[in-house]
């Protein structure tokens, strides 16, 4: 688990098999922000190229928010807008329409033919109808075109009606020769639907678009015959740009751009993952994983003055534990080596389970997780008195899903030494992670009170507390740890984290600036590049000041280039100005840098979103004036 105290926003996916504890500080705080972005804000508008989209949330991650708030926002506006009557008219109207499928929703009225009056049911549909193919309707008039295609495409619906769907296709075929009409084509589309005869689908609302380029009901029924085709990436668009047609109203159309989403980044994430190379994580993210554990000597014979053969297996641990003090990504990276040579070589004595500790410890921020979990078993076979080869197994356990395990976990280690204060740290972040604050608050007060020197458990408790609505509280625990940790910047930085929660713009810069002073005092080589990202952040939300912020964005990269959390916070710096190309490439570059399938897939979900808004824009340019118009009564700000 991180350092970093877990993100003050609700995480966007709290399925325990993708999100990582060790995570907390890197990738899953980035997620939070930007997910907090759609919770808290009714509308954001982003520009594309020239033309401004709304999308309801936060810029593109409407669709990873909640759309069911969202559209429940929509529909109250729209609501106050109808009279009485209307209103009441509406409500029978959905009433009816409850419970129907798309699938198998009755065809639609001709708009020209709207007010026709439908024949009685003794009454034949094809009365004075010739028949119909392509040679005689060339000797029609437009006149007898239009009147035998509406008799046809009552005795289609009539057909449709009675589920004699091959029946309704010829009849629609018939109507459509004598009045290419984009309602036969999508009516006739309804039952190669109810066929399952998705290509055929695919071909007649294709067919209605380009006849009607707004119409919603095929672009729907498009969407669905993609998707069972699975062409989820062709149904993820047909399904946004009904959505930004119909003003993000239709809650089902919503929710089915959130679930394509998924399926297109869970596809392009597994296959990211099974060709990503396993290496070690940013320096930021190694560091603030590492320095959750509370800082203690060396093992005795492992010491800078102990006498030992440089190349032999103690001498290698050794090395391997000098380099990690470095806290730059070469020191890890030569940490990481001299580990896995150190058991290599063998020969490690006493010191045999430790070893296999810490070679665990970089298998586990590599991604290795089958190869850690074998070494940290081993390592507790060996030393069951090693409680944090316990801990760092419970993170795992949990980071894969089995919560039980991760729970079983830190029972043995209290078994073994149960006034060890990182079990009781460690146990919190599983609380936290589980929204479980009461039982996350109760566990960081037993470490502070088994050991006050460890600051994280002070600063952990004062985020679990704001998230409890102590704020009071919370801001009292932060006041005590500038007092006594006046010199540790991690306090400055997460109390201007709360600050700027609070909107207290000043105040939280002014300790922004100061975490980011101490940083380059105590550490110019291994720097902390949070304290940077959230000035960013502060100065966006504060001033609207994206130079700055950018530059503060890639003085972070400069220093930390593997730090996912400034290239996602890039992306949507860059997104809010309308440099959507930029943007996509700086959510990709994130998506590489991510470490579990959880944290790829959600920022491949950003990036697969921009990428369809982009896609919208350009198939579809005639909806530049009218999204133009919806930003402007909606506005809001990237929070």
């Amino acid at each position: 688990m991180s350092a970093e105290p877990v993100p003050l926003q609700p995480a966007p996916n709290t399925n325990l098999g993708t999100s990582s504890l060790s995570s907390e500080a890197s990738s899953l705080p980035l997620w939070d922000r930007l997910s907090s972005w759609a919770s808290e804000n009714k509308a954001v508008v982003y520009t594309i190229a020239s033309v401004a989209v709304i999308v309801s949330g936060a810029g593109v991650v409407y669709y990873l928010s909640d759309s069911k708030k969202g559209s429940q926002n929509v529909a109250a506006e729209e609501k106050r807008r109808l009279s009485k009557k209307e209103r009441r008219k509406a409500k029978q109207e959905k009433e009816r329409e409850k419970g129907q499928p798309e699938a198998r929703a009755a065809p639609e009225q001709p708009k020209e033919q709207s007010q026709t009056k439908v024949p009685t049911v003794e009454s034949d549909p094809l009365e004075g109808v010739p028949d119909i193919d392509e040679s005689t309707v060339e000797t029609l008039s437009e006149q007898e075109r239009k009147e035998y295609a509406t008799k046809l495409k009552i005795a289609g619906n009539k057909a449709y009606g009675d589920k004699s769907y091959n029946d309704a296709i010829d009849l629609y075929g018939k109507a459509i020769l004598c009045k290419p009409d984009p309602i036969f084509y999508s009516n006739r589309a309804a039952c190669f639907n109810a066929l399952g005869s998705w290509e055929k689908v695919v071909e007649d609302t294709t067919a209605a678009i380009a006849l009607d380029n707004e119409y919603v009901k095929a672009l729907n029924r498009r969407a669905n015959a993609h998707e069972h085709l699975e062409n989820y990436s062709e149904a993820l668009l047909d399904y946004t740009a009904s959505c930004i047609i119909d003003g993000f109203k239709n809650e089902q159309s919503g929710q089915s751009v959130e679930r394509l989403l998924k399926k297109v980044a869970e596809a392009k994430g597994k296959a990211i993952l099974e060709g990503k190379e396993k290496k070690l994580p940013s320096p930021t993210f190694v560091t603030n994983y590492l320095q959750s554990f509370r800082p203690r000597p060396p093992p005795q014979g492992l010491e800078e003055t102990a006498e030992l053969e440089e190349e032999s297996g103690k001498g290698r641990l050794r090395a391997g534990l000098v380099a990690m003090d470095k806290k730059t990504g070469e020191g890890y990276e030569a940490a990481s080596a001299a580990f896995d040579k150190a058991l290599e070589l063998g020969d490690l004595g006493d010191h045999e389970a430790f070893a296999y500790n810490m070679r665990g410890t970089f298998r586990y921020l590599r991604g290795e997780n089958t190869d850690a979990l074998e070494d940290l078993t081993r390592s507790v076979e060996l030393q069951p008195t090693l409680t944090q080869s316990y801990i760092k197994r419970a993170s795992m356990h949990l980071e894969l899903g089995n919560r039980e395990a991760a729970a079983s976990d830190f029972e043995q280690a209290m078994e073994q030494q149960k006034d060890d204060p990182d079990i009781y740290y460690h146990r919190a972040q599983l609380h936290f992670i589980l929204s479980e604050f009461a039982d996350a608050a109760k566990d960081y007060q037993k470490s502070i009170d088994l050991d006050r020197d460890f600051i994280f458990s002070h600063i952990q408790l004062g985020v679990t507390q704001y998230k409890m609505g102590s704020i009071a509280s919370s801001m009292a625990t932060f006041r005590r740890c500038i007092k006594n940790f006046d010199k540790v910047p991690d306090v400055y930085n997460y109390y201007g984290e709360l600050l700027l929660d609070q909107q207290k713009y000043q105040e939280a810069v002014e300790k922004f600036d100061t975490a980011v002073d101490m940083e380059k005092q105590t550490k110019p080589l291994g720097m902390n590049v949070l304290p940077l990202i959230n000035k960013a952040l502060a100065l966006f939300q504060w001033k609207q000041d994206f130079q700055e912020a950018e530059k503060l964005c890639q003085k972070a990269l400069i220093i930390d280039p593997e730090c996912d959390i400034a290239v996602a916070t890039m992306a949507q710096l860059l997104l809010q100005q309308g440099k959507v190309t930029e943007a996509l490439k700086y959510f990709e570059r994130a998506a590489e840098l991510s470490r579990t399938e959880g944290e790829i897939v959600n920022a491949l979900s950003y990036a697969e979103a921009t990428r369809t808004q982009l896609e919208v824009q350009e198939k579809y340019p005639q909806l530049a004036g009218r999204l133009q118009g919806m930003g402007g009564n909606m506005g809001g700000a990237m929070r």
